[in-house]
């Protein structure tokens, strides 16, 4: 048995190789995929060599990147974090064969998995499995964006993701797939408003399409037009929450004008290029803003114990089944056989194709 593997072998080289199927030990698990999302911040770094794991070392211990061999070297075969499979053979009483569950292996056709280091988790049968893509990662990077704003609000005491959002101001800057899904779980958890802020037209039209509110941030000042629209008290004006979501330093220097006075953002970018443009000694300093990074390797201090990753995809799996039907009309632009994946992925970190969110089949 071979499986089909998709694997950067080096800046702008994406290839499809055929890897000798691993063999089954007790307690493993072999699955096939339906489904394999394309994350395409994350995903194209590997392509595009911009990525930092290409580079230097990460110390763990240190929490630190340092000069030395990269962590990540070339080929990357593991690539991606958005999949969908169908167990096919089990030799764990824990996972039935049939079952159908989101996974986070990488673009593949096939995966042996150990339950007690990866996880599995089975989608509900009323739930479309394409969206299952969204369950085992995308989603909770979401949920704990929104998480993050809770914790802002209430430390250790959150009980729900609506402790940060409800019946609060909320803008989301972006309006990418990790951007809209977290202005959803807002609208879904009842904030009083939700507005997302993005130049591309295509973009701002998906969000519209998904029930959200729009501005265009070069039109009028949108810092104007919120703070204009969304008063709290005599010089306490704006969102009480920003939820950053495209890795630009534009896009940070807006988030933080979006702010009243002491607001909060809640950032979810990857900034490639880092961020030269954002100004701290504007408004960010003049109104006393916060601003917190929610990276899903962690959730906010103290929380673990109550929101760990299966309580996130739990809320993922809520959400879906509130929205699933406009995700999937709207959100879902691309669905390609895995065999494509190289040219999809080349033309995508290229930037000769625009895609919001394309998902592999087989």
């Amino acid at each position: 048995m071979r499986d089909r593997v998709v694997a950067v072998t080096g800046p702008g080289r994406v290839e499809l190789v055929e890897q000798d199927a691993t063999e089954l030990p007790e307690g493993s698990f072999r699955v096939e995929t339906l489904f394999s999302g394309v994350s395409a911040g994350t995903e194209l770094s590997f392509v595009k060599g911009t990525n930092p794991y290409l580079n230097v070392t990460w110390n763990p211990g240190l929490g630190l990147f340092q000069p030395g061999e990269a962590s990540t070297p070339y080929p990357v075969t593991r690539l991606g974090y958005m999949q969908v499979g169908r167990v096919v053979e089990s030799r764990t009483p824990a996972i039935a064969v049939g079952a159908v569950g989101a996974m986070t292996y990488g673009h593949r056709s096939g995966y042996v998995a150990d339950p007690l280091a990866e996880r599995f988790v089975p989608l509900p049968d009323d739930l479309d499995p394409m969206l299952g893509v969204y369950v085992a990662h995308m989603g909770p990077i979401c949920a704990n964006g929104v998480l993050h704003a809770a914790a802002d609000l209430y430390g250790t005491d959150v009980r729900s993701l609506g402790d940060g959002v409800r019946g609060r101001r909320v803008a989301v800057v972006g309006s990418g797939v990790v951007a809209l899904l977290t202005a959803l779980f807002a609208k879904r958890h009842g904030a009083a408003s939700v507005v997302v802020l993005d130049p591309t037209p295509q973009r701002r039209a998906v969000a519209e399409a998904l029930g959200l509110e729009t501005l265009d941030p070069d039109a009028d000042d949108p810092a104007v037009v919120l703070k204009t629209r969304w008063n709290h008290a005599a010089g306490d004006r704006g969102a009480d929450v920003v939820f950053q979501c495209r890795g630009q330093s534009w896009a940070m220097q807006l988030a933080l004008r979006l702010l009243r006075p002491q607001g909060t953002v809640i950032d979810l970018a990857f900034y490639q290029g880092g961020a030269d443009e954002v100004r701290f000694g504007e408004e960010f300093h003049h109104n006393g803003l916060s601003l917190r990074c929610a990276q899903i390797g962690r959730v906010p201090r103290g929380l673990a114990p109550t929101w760990d990753r299966e309580r996130l995809s739990a809320e993922t799996i809520e959400l879906l089944r509130q929205y699933g039907d406009l995700i999937r009309k709207h959100l879902v632009t691309a669905v390609e056989p895995l065999a494509d994946a190289p040219t999809v992925l080349t033309e995508l970190a290229e930037r000769r194709r625009s895609e919001l969110q394309v998902v592999f089949t087989g």
